[in-house]
This record gives C-alpha cells, structure tokens and sequence, in this order.
C-alpha cells in the first residue's frame, strides 16, 4: 500500500512571555483556533492516519493534541528530533517509521517542514503557515524508500486559504 504523509506546521505560537524558552512557548488564541479547524478540514478530506508523530515542543504538542481530539485517537509519538529539525533530520525520522502505519500526520516547525515538503516532492511552496498542513504521497510499502523527489504533492492547505491548492 502506497505511504501518505501529512506534514502539520504548529499552530500560531505566543510571544507574550520572552522568558520563556522557544520550546516551552504555548499556542496563542489564533493557533487554539485554527488547530482544531484544520483537524476539521482533515476529517471533512476523508483522510485516515494510522500514526500521529510529533515535536516535543509546547506548540506542536499542542497542536497535534488537537488533531488526536478530533480523531478521537489516545497516542501521540514524540520524537524531540523533529524539534529544529533539518532536512536530513526529518528524514531520517519518515524512514524510521513503522511499516505498519501508511498514513502518518507528523507536527512540527519551520523552515525545516517547509524545506521537507520541497525536498520530497519537488512542490516549490514558497512557506507552509502556521496550522499549514502539506499531504504528500509515495508509491511505496516502506517508509524507508521515501527520499528526496520520490513524493508527490496531493494537496497544501492553511487556515487563510480560502482555495485550497
């Protein structure tokens, strides 16, 4: 069965406390907002996941929390090399997951989603937005053979698109 694998940027993150570290920042009232409505748009999609993967970080945590409501799933996997995360990083984390889950939602940051999504699929997105969302697709049974250019895009979707891409 061929892979997917949903790249979700964190939602809005809140700068009103600047003692905070960066990983500790907390979603803002705007990234509580479009966290749940993009869960929503996922769902009105059709689309399945069978694994829900994540940055530690306050923000992503939070944002995927959101998702696992709205899909009433219970497990999350955090992976704190996806927090900071480069290209290499991240794909080493897509070609270490489980064979058994074809469709992966995986909550991160930026610029290395963006950086990814080009990478995978050749998609010239230009910036994935907070609460961003980018499904890429492969025609592979193993995560392991995913590698630069072998995606393709199947849809780039954020909370101020009113015409989805």
């Amino acid at each position: 069965m061929a892979k997917q694998l949903l790249l979700v940027r964190h939602g809005k993150s809140d700068w009103g406390n600047l003692d905070l570290k960066d990983f500790d920042r907390p979603l803002n009232k705007r990234g509580k907002e479009n966290a749940p409505e993009m869960a929503e748009r996922l769902i009105n999609k059709g689309f399945k996941l069978d694994l829900m993967v994540s940055s530690p970080a306050k923000r992503a945590k939070s944002t995927a929390k959101y998702f696992a409501e709205a899909y009433n799933i219970d497990h999350i996997q955090f992976e704190e090399s996806i927090y900071e995360a480069n290209t290499s990083a991240l794909l080493k984390v897509v070609n270490g997951l489980n064979n058994g889950a074809d469709h992966v939602v995986m909550f991160g940051h930026n610029p290395g989603f963006t950086d990814f999504a080009n990478e995978l699929c050749d998609a010239d997105i230009y910036n994935i937005p907070t609460a961003g969302m980018v499904l890429i697709s492969f025609p592979f049974d193993s995560w392991q053979m995913v590698s630069k250019g072998t995606g393709a895009l199947v849809f780039f979707d954020y909370p101020k698109n009113s015409d989805e891409v």
